[in-house]
């Protein structure tokens, strides 16, 4: 057997045969960048726009006279006595909370009368400049996200633009059952000769900076010859009309930098993923309007579903490593908030598409997934606070970091008070008043409270923070894309409500804790999404939420020896608590998902009619899982002579170990195969370390003559 020759670290391979599917190199520099230090581009500053500063004026005027009222109200309830310093901790507690919930409530009410974006006028045809879709994949099922590579490069040829938009599955795998499938699809998705022109495949042999370093390679590698960038996620969908006019008013526009779709949730088949999917799909909408009219120029980047382009991203976001200790030092994690106040901070303009449909992810299946993800966010965002202070970042782009930090600490800052109640509520009943305070006085000091004015408040609260659902929810109803679902919409709403009334003090606790850990110095690390809705063991739902079920009874049993009253009050957060192991189950069962679908319960429009690319997308799912002869492990590769052989020519030498740079395990591996253990004794690191170096591949199968063995290709 002949294997193809190495070869060096920056020659351009050519597409064909057994040599890997990459286009030649066009490199482009991507300089790490100075957060303490920063000149602004001359002759890149970006116009000032009235109508933003307006939206922006409302935002923090409103927000503030709406938290300067309720909080008053707050100070009336609890100053019918001399205030005691429980009720002072609860007051500014409130504040802090109030003014969060009042903050979104604004913004979305803004969300009523933001105009339109401007789209793309008279273009037509494909754009001049070419556009990258960059797929970054981690160790998951790759059938579906290859699946939708096609799909989507099938749908761009089908408009006619096909050779403007090239697709780079950007993989990031180390599990070595998996790479080999993920080979096994891209050889067989590249058949298709409409396909393999545009489709690319580059596997990092050490994934060094997550996500950050495997986009940044891909710029620094082939950036050079696209002027943008469209970044997708393992679960994303995107329509081809809708990638089409992103690069259209990219090139419309030479001052925007990133332009950010709002993705809607699909394929939702859990309670919980339907559940998530009908709330962004009815809320998000008003929300998203509102969030686009005071972002104006400095908007955000959600990570995905977003076009970049690439001179931008070059020159303002190659990220430092952060100075300290994990979870605050280290690589910049939630980096795509940090990527978009830098951008910004060049003169580039961040903007938002809300107007442009066909851009779709998932929603997690379950609550433990839900929760590992957003312990991955959590530690992310409060990174951001050390952020806070980068210099040149627009004020607008500093709020985005401290919203995301302050969106995980408001959790603690709820249960902390819900403590507080607590604690006013014990202090009245154990403590006995003071009859002799300071100075004189003709009534003892003891904490009390206007029950009254307290109902009212409450209600007053409850209005704030059903705000941007209720406003969601009848511009739905006025959206001419919510026709056939209106109806059966409004029993949807109120189920949404009532489980995620229940799911909130899961969630409530859940961060509360990501939070503490992280401030405790405990790493995320970094894991594999689950997107599937496979079913979980009764056993693995008591030990993930236990815990929340004992808080919840001894919550409950302290405030019922207090007063009954308390215990009422704290009933809608104690119930979700009580309940959160089969609460757990139902929410992640995909059988009553589908009986609520059945019986048009929390529908959308995209389950009645949908998306074109979704059934693209499984069809070609199921024809890669035919034609796709994958090696079930790396003993069945060794002895495919057609898989080793594509094995062996796709191996991105770029990223490979460079001599004499000491690996260990793979040196253990090694070490085990010339004691002469079979390769099905080494640990998966082993296995991967093997599989990675082409040199110690080679040695092996020469030294082991597996070349007599290997099967005649098929």
């Amino acid at each position: 057997m002949t294997f193809p020759p190495e070869r060096s670290h920056h020659a351009a391979p050519e597409r064909a045969g057994n040599t890997p599917p990459l286009p030649p190199v066009s490199p482009m520099e991507m300089p790490v960048q100075n957060l303490r230090r920063f000149r602004r581009p001359s002759g890149r500053r970006l116009p000032f726009q009235w109508s933003v500063f307006f939206a922006r004026l409302v935002l923090f005027s409103g927000t503030l006279i709406l938290t300067a009222l309720l909080a008053r109200e707050m100070y009336l309830v609890l100053s019918v006595g001399e205030l005691v310093a429980i009720e002072i901790v609860m007051l500014v507690l409130f504040v802090l909370n109030i003014g969060w919930i009042c903050f979104g409530a604004v913004s979305t009410v803004i969300g009523l009368f933001a105009p339109p974006p401007k789209a793309s006028e008279g273009a037509e045809g494909a754009p001049k400049a070419r556009t990258a879709l960059l797929l970054p994949i981690y160790n998951e099922d790759p059938t579906h996200p290859i699946a939708t590579a096609c799909a989507t490069l099938r749908g761009l040829g089908a408009l006619g633009v096909g050779q403007a938009f090239d697709l780079f599955v950007l993989s990031d795998t180390n599990k070595a059952d998996v790479w080999l499938v993920e080979q096994a699809m891209i050889d067989a998705a590249r058949a298709d000769p409409e396909i393999a022109p545009r489709l690319f495949y580059r596997h990092r042999l050490r994934n060094r900076e997550r996500k950050v370093g495997n986009i940044g390679d891909w710029v620094e590698r082939w950036g050079g010859a696209y002027p943008y960038m469209l970044v997708l996620d393992a679960d994303s969908l995107m329509e081809a009309p809708t990638i089409l006019e992103l690069a259209r008013r990219m090139e419309a526009d030479p001052s925007a930098g990133l332009i950010q779709t709002v993705p809607r949730l699909v394929n939702g088949r859990t309670v919980l993923a339907r559940l998530q999917q009908f709330a962004s799909r009815v809320y998000g909408p008003l929300l998203a309007r509102g969030l686009r009219v005071w972002f104006g120029d400095a908007g955000n980047y959600w990570g995905h579903n977003a076009i970049i382009r690439t001179e931008a991203f070059a020159g303002s976001c190659g990220l430092p490593i952060l100075r300290g200790r994990k979870p605050f030092g280290g690589l910049i994690l939630s980096h795509d908030f940090v990527e978009a106040g830098l951008i910004r901070r060049n003169g580039w303009a961040v903007l938002m598409a809300d107007d442009l449909e066909g851009s779709y992810e998932q929603a997690p299946p379950n609550l433990i997934e839900l929760v590992s993800r957003d312990r991955r966010w959590c530690q992310g965002n409060l990174q951001h606070l050390g952020l806070l202070g980068t210099a040149g970042l627009h004020p607008i782009s500093r709020l985005h970091l401290a919203m995301g930090a302050m969106s995980y600490l408001a959790s603690p800052l709820w249960f902390l008070f819900l403590l507080a109640g607590m604690l006013l509520a014990l202090h009245a009943s154990l403590v006995p008043p003071n009859y002799f305070p300071e100075g004189w006085s003709l009534f003892p000091t003891w904490p009390q409270i206007d029950a009254r004015r307290a109902m009212m408040l409450f209600g007053l609260c409850m209005f704030v923070l059903y705000l941007p659902k209720l406003l969601g929810f009848i511009a739905f109803l006025g959206d001419p894309g919510s026709r056939g679902v209106r109806l059966r919409a409004v029993p949807g709403f109120l189920v949404e409500n009532l489980l995620s009334a229940l799911i909130a003090p899961i969630l409530m606790l859940t961060q509360t804790r990501s939070v503490l850990h992280i401030l405790t110095g405990r790493d995320s690390g970094w894991n594999a999404q689950a997107r599937d809705s496979a079913r979980i063991p009764w056993g693995d739902l008591w030990m993930f939420h236990r815990r929340h079920t004992l808080v919840g009874l001894v919550l409950a049993v302290t405030a019922g020896l207090i007063s009954w009253s308390l215990l009422a009050w704290m009933s809608p957060a104690l119930i979700g608590l009580g309940v959160s192991i089969p609460l757990a189950a139902l929410v992640s069962s995909r059988g009553v998902g589908d009986w609520l679908r059945r019986r048009g319960i929390m529908v959308t429009p995209e389950e009645v009619a949908p998306p074109e690319i979704a059934a693209e997308a499984d069809v070609s799912a199921r024809a890669l899982a035919a034609a796709a002869d994958a090696p079930e492990s790396v003993p069945a590769l060794l002895a495919d002579h057609r898989a080793l052989r594509r094995h062996l020519g796709w191996l991105d030498l770029h990223t490979q170990r460079r001599p004499g740079e000491p690996d260990p395990t793979l040196a253990a591996g090694w070490l085990k195969l010339t004691d002469g253990l079979d390769v099905g004794k080494l640990t998966a690191g082993e296995l991967y370390a093997l599989l990675a170096s082409s040199k110690i591949l080679r040695k092996f199968v020469a030294t082991k003559a597996v070349v007599e063995e290997i099967r005649p290709p098929r």
